[in-house]
């Protein structure tokens, strides 16, 4: 009997899924991309809690910004810019402040929305001026009946 069991488990054990997975082979160096030299990363931090920092590197990248405590509930206001070369070539230039109303980023390269209010299309104007003359038409045709509040027999 404890045989069997044992034949049993053995068998439960050989016909268990295996898995296997083959972790990536380590990067060297060789394989990552180009190597880029920092040129310049200078970083203050106060013990106020202010600090300002500028980092550019041999890319093109580029990034400066400063900030400081804003009150007693510890949010910290931001403000300074970032740019770089996107894929494409297009020079990418950001300014951004941080502050008790959000990220609020500024660049040619964001979209904007229309300014508003917009043009309304003559179409639309139409549409309205078509729904007012029906609302003044029903105003002064007070004869209609006033709608059955159940069904009536089919005819």
């Amino acid at each position: 009997m404890k045989f069997v069991i044992l034949a049993a488990l053995a068998a439960v054990a050989l016909a268990a899924p295996q898995y296997s997975y083959d972790a990536p082979a380590p990067r060297s160096r060789a394989d990552s991309s180009e190597e880029v030299a920092i040129l310049r990363d200078e970083r203050v931090h106060e013990e106020d809690g202010r600090y300002n920092f500028d980092f550019e590197a041999e890319n093109g990248i580029k990034v400066s910004q400063a900030g400081s405590p804003d009150g007693d509930d510890g949010a910290v206001v931001k403000a300074g810019e970032y740019s770089y070369t996107a894929p494409d070539g297009t020079e990418v230039e950001v300014k951004f402040v941080a502050d008790e109303n959000g990220f609020q980023p500024q660049s040619d390269l964001l979209p904007v929305a229309p300014e508003f209010p917009h043009p309304i299309p003559q179409f639309v104007l139409d549409q309205i001026a078509f729904a007012a003359e029906e609302d003044a038409r029903r105003g002064r045709d007070d004869s209609r009946e006033a709608p059955s509040r159940s069904y009536g027999a089919p005819q």
